[in-house]
């Protein structure tokens, strides 16, 4: 077998340039698509060269630049605010949030490829842009969502490998071991025991990278009917895109639900690299493990109460709420509840980020689905009134840099609505979304030949002798 595969007979196909909104001037820098070529593989070797040249001019003209001084507390507080590393398919900036190779979310929305018109973006799209930092056309999206069914296949050693776990396991632990079961397969594994040069590491890391995100649906899927529906799976079906497909496998089929899943994948899917899931994916691939060990140890993080988990524990909160005072429960109320929870120690799960200062813009793309399809569920209203009540309760307290919600404050209310209502599975649809960016950026970590990740590490004895010999 050839360890690494292209788009094959799609490659020879041919499509039409097709005319996309304008934008503003912020993303002047975009390139619009207009290849005929659909073959993502060799988009990406075009583009390889020229950004490895890109790189070496950055060192060698401003390889001594400083970014900035580390203080202590940086060096204690989880290295907050510390600039240390190169993530090229997405910046977080505190005020204006998320952008993709430069586009805001609700510019994404207006560019990229939907399902059907005024819809959601498609993933496949987000994926493309991703990793070539253009916007693709319709027929372009359409064969790499015809590529990515061509590898969903999933070798029966991996169910068989998740069944040997409890079902009563975690989802996210079953989820986890399904990915590395996968990694058997791993052609950058065969193709690095075979001698193959660092100059092409990137392309059985392509391979690899798009097989994972094209398994990983099934794999979820696997653990979801596992669990919550006594094993009774439903095979995918090839009519439908990633995010529809994904959304089938599961066991919904409303044309609503399925546009939820396109949204909620795409809007999860990158966060530029600092955060904890992102940020080790990228850790463990410096050290030259393959996708689908970086990945299986991004989802170990993801796993987290502090990150990922905590969709979770938004709606368990939510529902704890609903159980005590009722839906509806008035704004006096809901500020009696809040104070009590934050009184006992613990806090409003969905609030606040590491690096945002403002409304997480991914919490408003899943407010404004929420008005158009679903304004009278019960408890979208009580999140809407969470979103007037919390931050200046939290403001108030004085302790937090950002009061207002982010993503988590709102996406378990949706999935719960279409009835997906088991909480626990959450940060398992989180993880399958976080594939698409922590894939495409491990590729152009090979492509841009990224070293081993080596910050220095000091003691608290050393801490306090420099500091004293500084001051």
């Amino acid at each position: 077998m050839v360890f690494f595969r292209t788009v094959s007979l799609l490659s020879k196909l041919r499509s039409r340039a097709v005319q996309q909104p304008n934008l503003s001037n912020s993303v002047r820098w975009l390139q619009m698509q207009t290849s005929s070529d659909l073959d993502l593989y060799s988009q990406l070797k075009e583009l390889v060269p020229e950004q490895q040249e890109r790189l070496k001019k950055v060192k060698s003209e401003y390889g001594k630049v400083q970014l900035g001084n580390i203080t202590v507390d940086m060096v204690l507080g989880g290295m907050r605010g510390m600039t240390g590393l190169l993530w090229e398919t997405s910046l977080l900036d505190p005020d204006e949030g998320i952008r993709f190779r430069g586009l805001s979310i609700p510019e994404c929305q207006k560019v990229l490829p939907a399902a059907k018109p005024g819809g959601e973006p498609l993933p496949e799209g987000l994926l493309w842009l991703l990793l070539t930092g253009k916007v693709p056309s319709k027929e372009q999206v359409d064969a790499l969502s015809k590529e990515l069914r061509s590898r969903a296949a999933v070798p029966d050693h991996v169910y068989k490998t998740i069944d040997a776990l409890p079902v009563t396991a975690h989802p996210m632990t079953q989820f986890a071991t399904g990915v590395m079961a996968l990694q058997v397969q791993s052609e950058f594994q065969k193709a690095y025991e075979k001698g193959i040069h660092k100059s092409k590491y990137w392309e059985p890391t392509f391979e690899d990278s798009l097989s994972l995100i094209a398994q990983v649906p099934a794999v979820a899927a696997y653990v979801y009917r596992r669990i919550y529906k006594n094993g009774e799976m439903i095979p995918k079906d090839d009519s439908l895109d990633y995010g529809g497909n994904f959304a089938h496998m599961l066991g919904f089929d409303s044309p609503s639900m399925q546009e939820l899943m396109r949204m909620y994948i795409t809007i999860h899917s990158d966060h530029e690299g600092g955060n904890v899931s992102a940020h080790t994916g990228h850790l463990v691939a410096s050290a030259l493990s393959d996708p689908y060990l970086s990945f299986a140890a991004a989802l170990n993080g993801l796993a987290g109460p502090l990150h990922g988990l905590a969709n979770q524990e938004v709606l368990l909160w939510i529902k704890s709420v609903v159980d005590e005072c009722g839906e509806n429960i008035s704004k006096e109320q809901l500020k009696d509840y809040v104070w009590k929870t934050l009184n006992s120690g613990k806090v409003v799960p969905g609030f606040g980020h590491g690096v945002l200062r403002k409304t997480d813009p991914r919490y408003m793309c899943q407010r404004e689905f929420a008005l158009k399809h679903l304004p009278d569920d019960p408890l979208f209203q009580l999140v809407s009134k969470l979103y007037e009540v919390v931050p200046p309760i939290l403001t108030e307290l004085g302790k937090v840099k950002n009061p207002w919600p982010n993503v988590d404050a709102h996406s378990g209310v949706l999935l719960n609505y279409y009835g997906l209502t088991e909480a626990r599975y959450f940060t398992v649809l989180f993880g399958v979304s976080r594939s698409i960016g922590i894939c495409s950026q491990l590729i152009w970590d090979r492509a841009l030949g990224l070293p081993l990740e080596r910050p220095k590490s000091v003691t608290m004895e050393w801490l306090e002798k420099y500091c004293k010999k500084s001051s």
